[in-house]
């Protein structure tokens, strides 16, 4: 029984060592700590030196986009194609145009004329291609709601007819008018036959003839 005793003793007295020398190694810990700057951890699960390469990554790359392009080489063509601002200018044209086309639709009988206006500029600047259209006709037949041939009228009719004479007579007749000389543009000319013809008679001239005769 004495025995017993004895070996509890010496394990409570080494428990209680233990614990007093744990004890004073944090007390040493927490000292070092408040001098010493503490380290800075990575991400979970990764190495300390994987935020350091990243970051490094990060500013090289930074600064590789900060750099002009050489020309010709892959990036300048993927992030500089050539004519984009060109491009982006002829986008913004053309859409600006439609709207205007749109505005002036909804009072057809006052606004075809200008109408006539901007499709002739959408044909001479070719802006249609833009919209990747290859021929002028084709995007009116898709984009222009009037069709392909009263679009096409009306730009003949503001190269034929001033604005003032539209605005006299009027949309009607104006197309009637266009319509007429589209009719004898299609009649084939005589063939000439080398001689000059006579000079038309004129009946205000002519002798009457005498009564009774």
């Amino acid at each position: 029984m004495a025995t017993k005793k004895a070996a509890k003793g010496k394990d409570a007295k080494s428990k209680g060592n233990s614990h007093r020398s744990g004890s004073a190694a944090k007390a040493a810990g927490k000292g070092a700590d408040k001098g010493e700057p503490k380290r800075k951890l990575g991400l979970r699960g990764a190495a300390p030196w994987a935020a350091r390469h990243a970051a490094k990554h990060a500013a090289e790359a930074r600064a590789r986009a900060a750099e002009p392009p050489l020309p010709g080489s892959a990036r300048a063509t993927i992030r500089t194609p050539s004519g984009a601002e060109d491009i982006k200018q002829r986008i913004s044209n053309l859409h600006n145009a439609l709207v205007q086309i749109k505005q002036f639709r909804k009072n057809m009988p006052k606004g075809f004329y200008d109408i006539g206006i901007v499709l002739r500029e959408i044909q001479t600047k070719k802006l249609y291609e833009a919209k990747g259209f290859g021929t002028f006709e084709a995007f009116l037949e898709r984009e222009i709601d009037l069709g392909k041939t009263t679009s096409l009228r009306l730009i003949r009719i503001v190269n034929t007819f001033m604005r003032e004479a539209t605005a006299e007579y009027g949309m009607d007749r104006i197309f009637g008018a266009l319509m007429a000389l589209e009719a004898t543009d299609t009649v084939p000319d005589a063939r000439p036959s080398g001689k000059i013809p006579p000079p038309p008679v004129s009946t205000s001239v002519l002798p009457l003839r005498p009564p009774g005769r």
